[in-house]
């Protein structure tokens, strides 16, 4: 297959060394696809898992057009040690960090228009001296941009208004600036990556019965109505605050094109229930498309060939599309400068 001149240019990073994700990146090489792929990773580490699953794996020189069945481009990261499947070494976390940190430099300088990334152990990175807190975070300081993490797949769109807090410090965490931001940046992503020029978005309640009219807790009235007014006067078509037990019902899905959860177990459940297997983790507000995989590094599986490659199939069509569309939209703003109408 010959690259056309809009084919993305996807920097590919495999995670944990130990883990499935080498081998989820072999099974990707051989796919047909009108994008190229370039790996941020050990070369030792991606021919083990070639050779493990009995699969052909060609890499070839950075730069060069990865987009033939079984060819990946390859940027070395070298791990300190190789390790066994199953068994991660801490002393490769540096390497880990390193391959995300170039794959996402090399999206900032415009070498590559999205990246995807694989699972990653963030005990194991932690253990090797690095104080890390998830990939998000990670790529959002690199930037410096706020974003939103969102997760997808087919059925639903959730974008989550807090991440990994305590349930005890979910409420407090509700303010109106943070829920301002998700909304706007929810909105600018849906109309940017998705190609949604009205997009309309469920707002979910904090408390149970979205509150009950205060029966139930203050904050929908307190801080999420008030917020969406606000926002609805600035253009927004917000749909809400949603009982959460309800808003999920297909019927109703159906007409949203994004529902907004206030914390992280209020809405990936349902998401995860309803096609965890092609489910993806978008970062939403960096200058690029960044998209992961939604699940671990499934230690136990490594080396064994049968880990599901779904999640990073559409990971990487989910990030070249997005790309594809950021680039028709940049195109036809570039066109209207020069010829107004």
């Amino acid at each position: 297959m010959t690259p056309g001149n809009n084919h993305a240019r996807l920097a590919l990073v495999p995670g944990e060394p130990a883990g499935i994700g080498p081998e989820l990146c072999v099974r990707l090489a051989q796919r047909p696809r009108d994008y190229s792929l370039t790996a941020f990773a050990d070369a030792r580490s991606l021919q083990a898992a070639a050779a493990a699953l009995g699969l052909p794996l060609k890499l070839l020189p950075p730069g060069q057009p990865a987009i033939e069945p079984g060819e990946l481009a390859l940027v070395e990261v070298a791990n300190a040690v190789v390790p066994a499947f199953g068994h991660p070494d801490p002393r490769n976390a540096q390497a880990v960090i390193s391959a995300l940190l170039q794959a996402a430099q090399g999206c900032l300088d415009g070498r590559y228009d999205g990246v995807v990334t694989g699972p990653v152990h963030k005990a194991v990175i932690n253990e090797g001296g690095i104080a890390y807190t998830g990939t998000t975070e990670l790529l959002a300081q690199q930037a410096a941009r706020e974003v939103v993490m969102m997760l997808a797949n087919d059925v639903v769109r959730v974008a989550l208004v807090t991440t990994h807090l305590p349930l005890r410090a979910v409420a407090d965490a509700i303010s109106a600036q943070a829920l301002t931001h998700t909304l706007l940046t929810t909105h600018a992503a849906l109309r940017q990556d998705f190609g949604i020029a009205r997009p309309v978005i469920a707002v979910l309640g904090l408390n149970p019965h979205a509150g009950e009219a205060g029966h139930l807790g203050r904050e929908e009235l307190d801080t999420i109505e008030p917020t969406m007014a606000g926002l609805r006067a600035q253009g927004l078509d917000l749909v809400g605050p949603l009982p959460a037990d309800t808003a999920f019902l297909p019927a109703r899905l159906r007409g949203f094109d994004a529902v907004v959860a206030m914390y992280h177990d209020q809405g990936l459940p349902v998401l995860k229930y309803s096609g965890f297997e092609q489910a993806v983790n978008l970062t939403l507000g960096l200058p690029y498309p960044r998209v992961a995989v939604d699940h671990g590094t499934a230690l136990e599986l490594a080396g064994l060939g049968v880990a599901n490659p779904s999640s990073l199939f559409a990971a990487a069509d989910t990030c070249a599309r997005i790309a594809a569309i950021r680039r028709a939209m940049s195109s036809e703003s570039a066109s209207l400068l020069v010829n107004p109408s």
